[in-house]
């Protein structure tokens, strides 16, 4: 397995570890589709109607390099979007009917959090296949979305568990499959917000309200010891917790989730106001808008998992904490 590691800011990106992969192997183009497609349906969809909100965040507790100010209002037009991250169970029926393989496994290895791998193996490979700088990243053979631990592992009891170790580019198939898209920064940013606007997350301010877990994200010392205090070490079944207030499942923590946009820290303080309605993002750029956070994320590291925190990531790079759900036009 020949792999290239990219190392890291600390207490920048301890969620989403980048594929460095070789030109030659970044250049493959990607499968065609084997079918003309799912029927297009909005069942277990949620139609919001759209209209205006406040996006973003400005306060102590953003991270000004991600660009998440400022706080901006932006418009949006109605649109459809997943109750839930796609399951390993929906994107099993994908595989199966388009034989598509994830570049996970055509590249034949994908990012393993440390914790979800035995001792023996963590000693066996700490020293060649860590990532420089999060150390606590393996890139491990063999690790896909039906194997996301490597060889050995399965998905047969996380059938309802959001599917993870998917790039941008294999969530986009799998969107399209179903004539659906993947929503942008925006859509994703309203439809966890709810009613609720400026809040730190869609229930309020407090991550856990009278001492109740809302969100599946870690606690104890990371990276090294989860407590698992709010019922899982790592994924959560999508339709965990309380819904949220427009009926969303785990749009804060469980699994970092695919947005269309390309990213960019500054863009959105730049554009003109016409870019605030049904923003689409940049034209271009190096790495996909990811947001929610994940079971990794953790106040004292990492606490990307507040509504308007964001991060991004190359469209094919892959890890065990990151999914996607999808969105529709009316």
């Amino acid at each position: 397995m020949s792999v290239m590691f990219e190392s890291f800011e600390a207490k920048k990106s301890c969620c989403a570890p980048k594929r460095a992969t070789d030109e030659n192997l970044a250049s493959v183009k990607l499968p065609e589709i084997r079918s003309e497609g799912a029927e297009t349906s909005t069942e277990g969809m949620i139609r919001l109607d759209g209209g205006s909100f406040q996006m973003g965040y400005e306060g102590p507790e953003a991270w000004e390099a991600d660009g998440e100010g400022p706080v901006r209002e932006v418009k949006l037009s109605p649109f459809w979007l997943d109750m839930t991250a796609v399951t390993n169970a929906q994107f099993k029926d994908f595989v199966d009917a388009t034989d598509y393989q994830t570049e996970s496994e055509r590249f034949g290895w994908s990012y393993v959090f440390i914790g979800q791998l035995s001792a023996s193996k963590q000693r066996k490979l700490r020293e060649t296949q860590t990532v420089q700088g999060l150390q606590w990243w393996y890139a491990i053979e063999g690790a896909c979305w039906k194997k996301p631990e490597g060889t050995g592992s399965h998905i047969k009891k996380r059938m309802d568990h959001p599917v993870v170790s998917v790039s941008w580019n294999d969530a986009v198939a799998y969107a399209k499959w179903l004539g659906k898209r993947l929503p942008t920064e925006a859509e994703w940013e309203y439809a966890a917000r709810g009613p609720s606007q400026q809040t730190m997350y869609p229930w309020g301010d407090e991550l856990e309200p009278r001492g109740k877990h809302r969100c599946n994200v870690w606690q104890g010392d990371f990276p090294h010891t989860n407590s698992a205090a709010d019922g899982y070490a790592w994924t959560a079944p999508a339709q965990s917790f309380r819904k949220m207030d427009w009926g969303f499942y785990n749009m804060i923590g469980n699994v970092w989730e695919w947005c269309a946009d390309w990213f960019s820290p500054t863009w959105h303080a730049t554009e003109s106001d016409v870019t605030r309605i049904n923003p689409q993002g940049p034209t271009s750029g190096d790495t996909r808008v990811m947001k929610g956070g994940s079971f990794l994320c953790h106040d004292s590291y990492c606490n990307r998992y507040r509504l308007g925190a964001r991060t991004a990531n190359t469209p094919d790079s892959a890890t065990t904490n990151v999914g996607f759900r999808c969105a529709m036009d009316l």
